[in-house]
């Protein structure tokens, strides 16, 4: 079974590590269409504005003629209607006609004909219609903007949708291989391009970039759409670029999984023999009671110390350990082992608590409570002494089963933890849910205290939480004088970390304990150098995972 796993781990590590060469194209695909569609927008929308533009200056025209002369067909109109049309390159007509289509007179005389392509539109700014129509001799349709000054009489101007897409309807908008214009209704204007070729297509979303906008105040729309393949192609360089890169981080992953699997070999196939063999030894981190100095307790850790002397920390084999099962009968030789070592002590010193942590696997049927009866039962180390810690590497998923057992536990008089709150699937909510007792406020919440004055509103929110659920709280990871100072400014009142003292076996762990514990109680007034209550500085500075 520990090959299959080892082998299937490194088929794992394969695969991850070509994923980025696999996905070269698509990432490249999904960094040109976001680029590209941002280009086309802007194309499209510089475009549209520019008929909403030539629609603005024939409003201003016919509000300038009709304000100046507001007789029509005089003259008068007719100079000024003129006038309008020499300072406005876009006007190719103005017109007074009756509202039954027809010409009454323009600018250039009366041969003016046109007809109407759409129906007649009210704009959304005013009173003013708008229509498309066609002028006699030519193909291009205009805009006619109609001024209604009379009953029955109105004047208009036209003017071309868009000069640019007249003059350049190639290269209007760059690689189009198709430019719509249309009413917002969805009638068709002006089309360029081959419109059926986007419209028809079955993998359109997937073979063009498309880009649809409306003008601000004109019931128009314009639409673009561009071939992937044309816009792909002006990237060539870059995907050889993406090759290489990926290729480059892919050797680079598989030579660390590999290097890994190859430094986690050997506990990953041994881990069931070193536990027979009694190899997998505890060690003991003191917690400190900060208003006192004493030792309150400790958390049980591990390591394994091979007959060579090696010592392999706990991070190469945990996390094996809680997947393939072996978790469970780790723990119950560290609970074992824990009775023998810390029985005489607890017996004279009872209010010591013993912090033992348990995984996923252990909450899903009550044998552990049945494995704590029979390894606790009837020795000096009492339930109410015993701590069990909720170390959530796995997520909990049976949460009924979770609660009998936690319940169960509690029944014993032993407490329960919560382990690293706030982080991973440590769920904060558990607190409430699960009837948690203590609340190990995490180191990296820890780190985040520089100086006691400074408030550190992720931890105050913690304490504040754990205070209103009325659960103790103990801190991990404390390094800093300034840390433990504000810990305990805040009413904390236990916590653990180098300190204080790193993981100790079991002979200095008996020897502090008695020391701190045998002398006489007084009220801490500072931290300085002589509370670092043990000093090795042979023990790793690793954080402990179990």
């Amino acid at each position: 079974m520990k090959a299959k796993f080892s082998h299937f781990l490194m088929f794992l590590c394969a695969l991850l590590a070509f994923a980025p060469i696999l996905t070269v194209d698509f990432m490249l695909d999904e960094y040109v269409r976001m680029r590209e569609s941002k280009e086309l927008r802007q194309q499209v929308n510089t475009i549209i504005n520019e008929t909403q533009g030539s629609v603005d200056s024939a409003l201003r025209s016919l509000t300038a003629i009709v304000s100046r002369s507001p007789s029509l067909c005089t003259p008068t109109f007719i100079d000024s209607a003129a006038e309008q049309m020499r300072s406005n390159y876009l006007l190719r007509q103005l017109v007074v006609n009756s509202t039954d289509g027809n010409v009454l007179c323009s600018a250039y005389g009366k041969g003016f004909k046109y007809s109407t392509i759409t129906p007649t539109m009210t704009m959304p700014t005013g009173p003013q219609e708008m229509t498309i129509v066609r002028i006699q001799d030519s193909e291009q349709p205009l805009i006619k903007v109609s001024l209604k000054v009379r009953p029955g009489r109105e004047v208009s101007a036209f003017v071309p949708i868009n000069v640019q897409m007249l003059v350049q309807q190639s290269n209007a908008i760059r690689g189009a291989i198709m430019t719509r214009y249309a009413l917002t209704s969805g009638l068709a204007i002006l089309e360029f391009g081959d419109p059926d070729a986007y419209y028809n297509s079955p993998n359109r979303e997937r073979d063009f970039l498309f880009v649809e906008q409306v003008a601000q105040n004109v019931p128009i729309k314009l639409s673009a759409a561009v071939l992937m393949d044309v816009v792909r192609a002006e990237y060539a360089d870059l995907k050889i670029g993406f090759t290489i890169v990926a290729c480059l981080a892919s050797g680079v992953f598989l030579w660390l999984c590999i290097q890994y699997v190859r430094r986690s070999q050997v506990p990953t196939f041994d881990l069931e023999r070193a536990i027979q063999a009694g190899e997998l030894k505890p060690r003991y981190q003191p917690v400190i009671d900060l208003q006192t100095g004493q030792i309150a307790g400790c958390e049980v850790l591990i390591r394994w110390e091979k007959p060579n002397g090696e010592i392999i920390s706990p991070g190469a084999f945990i996390e094996y350990a809680e997947l393939s099962g072996l978790a469970i009968p780790m723990t119950l030789s560290l609970m074992e082992q824990v009775r023998d070592d810390l029985e005489d002590l607890c017996a004279r010193h009872p209010h010591l608590k013993i912090s033992i942590n348990l995984f996923e696997r252990h909450f899903r049927d009550g044998a552990i409570v049945e494995d704590v009866k029979a390894i606790f039962s009837g020795t000096a180390v009492r339930y109410s002494q015993l701590v069990f810690e909720i170390t959530e590497r796995q997520p909990l998923s049976n949460m009924e089963g979770v609660n009998a057992v936690i319940e169960d536990l509690r029944k014993l008089g032993s407490k329960v933890a919560l382990d690293d709150a706030g982080t991973g699937h440590s769920n904060l909510a558990y607190i409430q849910k699960l009837g948690i007792d203590i609340v190990k406020i995490d180191r990296v919440f820890v780190e985040l205290i520089r100086h006691r004055n400074v408030p550190v509103p992720v931890v105050d929110a913690l304490i504040g939480m754990a205070t209103e659920l009325n659960t103790e709280i103990i801190a991990e990871g404390v390094e800093t004088e300034e840390q433990a100072l504000y810990l305990r400014a805040k009413g904390i009142r236990q916590a653990q970390g180098f300190l204080f003292a790193p993981a100790l076996p079991i002979d200095s762990y008996i020897a502090l304990a008695e020391r701190m514990n045998n002398e006489e109680v007084k009220l801490i007034d500072d931290f300085d150098d002589d509370l670092v209550v043990f000093d090795d500085d042979d023990d790793d500075d690793e954080e402990d995972v179990a």
